[in-house]
């Protein structure tokens, strides 16, 4: 007779498995202890491979244990920020699940790319790194396997794991126990379907034990779901004891003090005794810490910011480092707040005053370079009759200045716009202190929102200098990547004719309006990101600050919505489109050698210009130039 091969076995050991669990008696036990007892942690997925260890996160041991099958509590919800071995305690939920308290579970993440992503390297290493998690669970291999990338089988239950984005799996498979993941970052429909956190929490409704997780970092004010979810909780903060005075308090940014200019300075003030704690006096705090409640309430909500993070991850240190680095950055600055300090996000969309801008204007003639300007960019608005344009000049720490704004009368869908269009990009703008001397225009972005045809036709043969752009609400970049569009030209039609970006228009404006506020120092210093602009009428300052950021309940959810204050918004538009080609150009990642090198470069062409001059003035007043030869 033939040994039996290793498919058999493993299937064998995985039907004795399934009989003899189920005649197991389940024991009171936690998600920490069972963590602590059976979890290791994959070389795979996890920077600390080996035996799990809560007390390397002492905080997270109330939330997982909240998670626990005995414990009363029917929705958890945990705002955060990252840093914070947060996954890794949701997995160990799912073990928990698997191996000590089956029943129908399912995760929910934004979209199904991203949970066939989770399933093979979060949920996999997991099943293969753990005992007693594979051993409940069918090898992938096997024929008629319970376990694929989206399901997982065990002996009394199944894992299913899905995105907010498929309202199929989310109306169609029931769950005991619910974990969703970023919900904050969930679609606010699923299809036609409706809300996707409804449609999930449906899925529990036939369970009297069910357990729902909400587990997310924050996003924007007023369209953050975890944070709405949190403020109806317990609001539970972790408390940790001063080293020094031994008083209990809830870690927060302000406290944070170090010498300016110097991340490696940084320390925490006791908000009790004024004394400094230092990043390497976090364990033994956090050992010692507590959560506290902050009011009462049938949900349990736990929250928790990067101040928290273990020592070896990430420091006090780095993240001063990190704020002093998103400073004048707005997603660099939003990131920060949602993802370290775990709060919203404020849109500041409320309009600049226009007349303040107005009267702050400065001295520098229209259509000048001033001094400090190194490049030039352009932003075109297409409108029905006419195209709007504002060349905009950058320099150093992303200071700008607006050069001049035109307005190019003509239908689009005739030629003559975009040959005076032609004419204004290849215009050599003058220095206001070197008038020989200029720059062009070195990038542009047209808007192809309207006659987008004739945009694209424009665009596809001057590729190198001139794109195509599309607005679009609700996107987290500022700029897309760029993707190629079929166009029409002469009856063809040309696949990957012309590269097209989209804008986040949100984000965009919402930078500009924080831009348009910042205000020059003593003796006329200038912020980076300050904007200067000529003395224009007031009617473009209007323009400029024709929107605020409004908000407005659609399909039953709060969201933001840049609304008109005033009719003409060309202005604005024309400088977000501007501000994008300098994103396309990459300016912003431009390091201090490349301004100096630029700042040289035009130094040189103005020096030069200004020497041609000079001598042209004296050919042309008749003083003779010294010659050098043998004849003098």
């Amino acid at each position: 007779m033939s040994s039996p091969s290793w498919q058999t076995v493993t299937n064998n050991n995985f039907v004795y498995n399934t009989v003899f669990s189920s005649l197991k008696p389940t024991k009171r036990l936690t998600v920490s202890e069972w963590a602590d007892n059976n979890r290791y942690l994959s070389q795979v997925s996890s920077a600390e491979p080996g035996r799990y260890r809560t007390d390397r996160t002492p905080f997270m041991r109330e939330i997982m244990d909240t998670l626990s099958a005995h414990h009363p509590a029917q929705d958890v919800v945990f705002k955060k920020a990252s840093q914070l071995g947060a996954t890794e305690a949701g997995l160990n939920w799912i073990g928990y699940v698997v191996d000590h308290s089956p029943a129908p579970m399912m995760l929910v993440v934004p979209t199904l790319d991203l949970a066939r992503s989770v399933s093979k390297q979060r949920i996999d290493p997991l099943i293969e790194a753990n005992d007693s998690v594979s051993s409940k669970i069918k090898p992938a291999r096997s024929r008629d396997s319970g376990n694929t990338t989206f399901q997982k089988e065990f002996p009394g239950g199944i894992l299913t794991l899905t995105g907010a984005n498929s309202p199929v799996t989310l109306s169609s498979s029931p769950a005991r126990f619910l974990m969703l993941d970023e919900l904050s970052r969930f679609p606010k429909e699923a299809g036609k379907e409706g809300s996707p956190i409804k449609l999930a929490l449906a899925r529990t409704r036939t369970f009297s034990r069910r357990k729902r997780y909400y587990v997310s970092t924050p996003t924007v004010e007023g369209e953050c779901e975890i944070s709405d979810l949190f403020d109806i909780s317990d609001q539970r903060h972790f408390h940790v004891p001063c080293p020094d005075c031994g008083h209990y308090q809830k870690l927060e940014f302000k406290q944070m003090k170090w010498e300016k200019g110097s991340p490696k300075t940084a320390s925490y003030q006791c908000i009790e005794c004024g004394s400094l704690w230092k990043n390497y006096q976090k364990t033994e705090m956090l050992n010692k810490g507590k959560w506290i409640a902050e009011r009462e309430s049938e949900v349990v909500g736990f929250f928790l910011n990067s101040l928290y993070s273990p020592v070896g991850w990430y420091s006090w240190e780095e993240l001063v480092d990190d704020w002093i680095q998103a400073q004048g950055d707005a997603l660099a600055l939003k990131t920060f707040v949602n993802t370290v300090l775990g709060q919203t996000w404020r849109e500041q969309g409320e309009a600049p005053d226009y007349e303040r801008l107005y009267e702050r204007a400065d001295d520098y003639p229209i259509g000048k370079v001033p001094d400090g300007c190194l490049l030039l960019f352009a932003g075109v608005d297409v409108q029905k009759d006419r195209l709007e344009v504002e060349v905009v000049g950058y320099g150093r720490d992303m200071q700008s200045w607006s050069i001049e704004y035109f307005i190019i009368e003509g239908d689009p869908e005739t030629s003559k716009p975009w040959n005076d269009l032609d004419e204004l990009l290849e215009q050599e703008f003058k220095f206001a202190e070197e008038p020989d001397a200029g720059l062009k225009i070195k990038f542009a972005c047209v808007d192809s929102g309207y006659a987008t045809q004739a945009v694209y036709n424009y665009c596809r043969t001057r590729s190198s200098k001139v794109v195509p752009i599309k607005g679009r609400n609700n996107q987290a970049a500022m700029i897309s990547s760029g993707r190629a569009v079929e166009i029409k030209y002469d009856g063809k039609r040309w696949r990957k004719g012309v590269t097209l970006f989209t804008l986040g228009v949100d984000e965009m404006k919402s930078e500009l309006y924080r831009w348009l506020e910042l205000k020059k120092g003593e003796e006329d210093v200038y912020p980076p990101k300050y904007c200067h602009f000529p003395k224009y009428s007031k009617e473009y300052f209007q323009g400029l600050c024709s929107e605020e950021l409004q908000i407005k309940r659609r399909a039953g959810h709060p969201v933001y919505v840049w609304a008109k204050i005033f009719d003409r918004n060309e202005p604005l538009d024309c400088r977000i489109y501007a501000r994008a080609a300098t994103l396309i150009a990459g300016i912003h990642r431009y390091d201090e050698k490349e301004w100096d090198a630029l700042a040289q470069s035009v130094k040189n062409l103005r020096e030069k210009k200004k020497q041609n001059r000079q001598e042209d003035d004296k050919i042309k007043g008749g003083i003779p130039t010294k010659r050098s030869s043998f004849w003098d």
